[in-house]
């Protein structure tokens, strides 16, 4: 489990990458949302359609470019299977399309823009 230092800097990442996808017409159905395959970060709604949001945060670019290496195969299976639970809880939402993107947020001190990366 992240140190609180890191989980409050993880809950930064999350709202700057959520003021973002707001401003562009998502709205939040779950944040930070729990089950035994793990955590779906950010999962947002607009008409008929998902994104599933994995925010990394990263003070600088190390070997793992901004935390791109942890979106590997293993990662994709832990978030289906979530995303599935979290979808059997709400069958609204199963005609819906999905999209799962990555948020690469620069944490100070680094400055710049959220990076989207379409993944999965």
């Amino acid at each position: 489990m992240p140190q609180p230092q890191q989980r409050r800097w993880g809950n930064w990442a999350e709202q700057r990458a959520l003021r973002r996808l707001r401003g562009n017409g998502w709205s939040l159905l779950a944040q930070r949302w729990r089950c035994p395959w793990g955590e779906i970060d950010l999962l947002l709604h607009k008409p008929g359609r998902l994104l599933l949001v994995e925010v990394k945060g990263r003070r600088r670019c190390g070997a793992d470019g901004w935390g791109v290496a942890a979106l590997d195969r293993r990662k994709r299976q832990r978030l289906a299977a979530a995303y599935g639970l979290w979808l059997a809880a709400h069958p609204a939402y199963q005609t819906c399309s999905l999209e799962l993107v990555a948020a690469l947020v620069p944490l100070p001190p680094a400055t710049g823009p959220v990076r989207w990366v379409r993944w999965g």
